[in-house]
């Protein structure tokens, strides 16, 4: 995921219910997926921020000296302005960038074909 790119809204914003239960017709299901990718996408940011600061990191005994890195403090100010990542997920969600499919109606499928033999 390219996050310079990403066009999700910084703030809150109020989305139309029938829009988002569109894909499934249930909207505790979509967001139920929309969580899941939520989740996912924070594992994401968080692995790579940690990643990015990780090269910065100083291992110094000395409580006393602490060294304020420019190109550090610049790699926090950028993931602190990125939307949330249920505003992430919910504009992938919306751009249909989200696939999802249903066991349980899968199941149903499978039964049905196994009663029909």
């Amino acid at each position: 995921m390219d996050l310079k790119k990403v066009k999700a809204p910084v703030t809150t914003k109020t989305y139309d219910r029938n829009i988002i239960e569109k894909p499934t017709e249930n909207i505790y299901e979509a967001i139920s997926v929309i969580s899941r990718r939520a989740e996912q996408i924070n594992t994401e940011i968080r692995k790579e921020l940690l990643d990015k600061l990780e090269e910065f990191a100083t291992f110094n005994d000395s409580l006393e000296e602490i060294f304020e890195n420019k190109e550090q403090i610049e790699v926090s100010k950028f993931y602190e302005k990125l939307p949330k990542p249920h505003a992430l997920a919910v504009q992938e969600w919306l751009n249909g960038n989200i696939y999802f499919r249903n066991t349980e109606e899968e199941e149903e499928e499978e039964e049905e074909e196994d009663t029909q033999e």
